[in-house]
């Protein structure tokens, strides 16, 4: 359609499912994101640990929420018409600036690249929301309004961090992060935008199937890589094998349980939301330590053997624990149902010190946990 007004769509729309352009935008994060683990990788191995996750957790806040913003907007008010895709094409352009800029803003602290990327989706977000509030009345108007207000005030914050002293940025970044988490807040104060439960968790999903898949990707180039240069088969099959259990293992126990039942509102949906940046963060980050422990393994790496394998760990066991905190555990039923995901992280965590067969020990973990799960499951349908 050329042109329609928009407004709306019913929460109880049936059959809602994502649209093309909506799986053309998660694909166009996928650069974000394997830049943000590219990052991350070259800093661990140079033993810059605390500098690698800092930098790692700002950028992949940018990605994270660029899609998360978009991602509800369009869930209340995709109307698909040629302005509304114009604009969506528009942020996909900004999307890929910021790309470009994630290594200037990662390794010097220069986030002028990255800032015009966001630049250039926010304004053409703050367009849609402002189209919103045109074709919206009362409550909702508000609402849409206070969304194109609070994303101008937060844009012109993030560009005034461009002129603070270097040294004070990245306290300066924190703040600006509260104040964009704030806006979804005060903007739903006594209205609530018209998202869809099972649009949003199948948006959710499609997009941790995505950061998943560039886990796998870049494991895979990793050991192509690692192979052309050293011959290291012995050394790289555990952990090529033990990081594509684990990969499966945390597909199978993010989808075991219909997340969209228990988003009723906004009091479950924005922590819901919220929380999946440590989900989303963690499973990118996985193959990040994958990358890792594959140059500890061929020597070209400064780190030392545990602190390779928790590179590897960390991610996955806070990925068991978020998924279990925001939805897992609200499915589950008895003690042993409940501690299957928390004590698989604790277990995983351990794997570290289990020497060169860390990876491999860990992905063998992972697939009994999904094994215990389904057993316990089947038995309570049984018992039931």
């Amino acid at each position: 359609m050329t042109y329609v007004p928009m407004t709306a769509r019913s929460r109880r729309e049936g059959h809602r499912a994502a649209t093309p352009l909506e799986l053309f935008f998660d694909l166009c994060f996928v650069v974000a994101v394997a830049q943000a683990g590219r990052q991350l990788v070259h800093a661990l191995a140079e033993d810059h640990v605390a500098a690698g996750i800092t930098g790692y957790l700002f950028v992949f806040f940018g990605v994270w929420w660029a899609w998360m913003n978009f991602t509800w907007f369009a869930s209340a008010y995709d109307v698909d018409d040629v302005p509304y895709r114009i604009a969506t094409l528009v942020q996909i352009s900004g999307v890929l600036i910021y790309s470009a800029g994630i290594p200037r803003a990662f390794n010097d602290n220069d986030w002028t690249v990255a800032v015009l990327g966001y630049v250039v989706m926010r304004l053409a977000l703050t367009a849609q929301w402002l189209r919103a509030a045109a074709g919206e009345r009362g409550a909702a108007r508000r609402c849409a309004l206070t969304y194109a207000i609070g994303l101008v005030i937060c844009q012109l914050g993030w560009v005034a961090l461009l002129a603070a002293p270097e040294s004070s940025r990245r306290w300066l970044f924190l703040v600006l992060v509260m104040a964009e988490l704030l806006v979804p807040v005060v903007a739903e104060l006594g209205y609530q935008t018209q998202w869809h439960p099972h649009h949003i968790a199948e948006r959710y999903g499609l997009f941790t199937i995505i950061v998943l898949g560039e886990s796998i990707a870049a494991s895979t180039v990793a050991v192509q890589s690692a192979l052309d240069e050293h011959e290291a088969l012995g050394e790289l099959l555990p952990i090529a094998g033990g990081g594509l259990l684990i990969v499966f293992a945390a597909w199978w126990i993010y989808f075991a349980v219909p997340a969209h039942d228990r988003l009723r509102g906004n009091r479950e949906a924005i922590p819901w939301g919220y929380g999946h940046f440590v989900i989303l963060s963690s499973a990118a980050a996985i193959g990040a330590g994958i990358e890792v422990a594959i140059e500890h393994a061929v020597g070209k790496t400064h780190l030392s053997l545990v602190a390779a394998n928790l590179s590897v760990m960390i991610p996955v066991a806070l990925f068991l624990v978020f998924v279990w905190l925001l939805h897992s555990r609200h499915f589950k039923r008895g003690l042993a149902q409940q501690l299957v995901l928390p004590c698989s992280a604790l277990a995983t965590l351990a794997c570290a010190w289990t020497g060169p067969q860390a990876v491999l020990w860990a992905g063998l973990v992972a697939a009994a946990t999904v094994a215990v799960g389904v057993t316990l499951a089947g038995r309570t349908r049984l018992g039931a």
